[in-house]
């Protein structure tokens, strides 16, 4: 039921990378926040990583047009306003047109330890957005070499299927050449389906 003067909806699209990702389709111009969170330098101590990934529909199909943001803290469990050497824990990345998948180059977070004490696992929170998705969809990635710390988490303890977990863990990728140091990982998004990612109603 319409409410008089109710302001028209649409979904997010086709024209959503015009104001959040403007250099993928041609528009030159000083970026607010890009795929790079580490434009400033690593800070001392941290670990440099790269994720990527694809987004698939309900068919198994990837989604060319979505928009990703990243959330983070820093390799001490920090955010942004308690974290030292600059570190901006935010970036955002647009569907590759050519290879299909999303990319950021970050660090790893540490565990956070939130107000009531509790400590979540090192992990990246996602906001996703794409043609047909009327609100932007939050999800988490958690890393695999940190099993024990998942089963403490306080956020995926909240999902009642324990099987569900895996589709908020990445997996890693073996690294180019013997001597890189980044490290790297793959995580898929799945928006419906057997498979579907976890979200989160925040």
């Amino acid at each position: 039921m319409l409410l008089e003067n109710e302001t028209a909806s649409q979904t997010a699209g086709p024209f959503v990378h015009i104001g959040l990702v403007p250099d993928s389709v041609g528009i030159k111009q000083r970026a607010l926040v890009s795929s790079e969170l580490c434009s400033l330098g690593i800070p001392d101590g941290s670990k440099a990583i790269e994720v990527t990934g694809q987004v698939f529909d309900g068919s198994g199909s990837a989604i060319m047009d979505a928009v990703l943001e990243l959330w983070q803290a820093d390799h001490q469990g920090h955010y942004p306003e308690q974290s030292a050497g600059g570190f901006r824990g935010w970036g955002r990345s647009a569907i590759d047109p050519e290879l299909g998948h999303f990319s950021f180059r970050t660090i790893k977070p540490g565990p956070v330890t939130t107000q009531r004490g509790a400590v979540m696992a090192p992990h990246l929170a996602f906001w996703l957005v794409a043609r047909g998705i009327n609100l932007g969809l939050h999800t988490r990635m958690y890393f695999p070499e940190d099993l024990e710390l998942h089963a403490l988490d306080p956020v995926l303890k909240s999902i009642e299927l324990k099987s569900r977990w895996s589709t908020l863990i990445a997996s890693s990728i073996e690294p180019v050449a013997q001597n890189d140091a980044l490290l790297r990982y793959r995580f898929d998004i799945v928006l419906q389906g057997d498979r579907e990612t976890v979200f989160f109603d925040i």
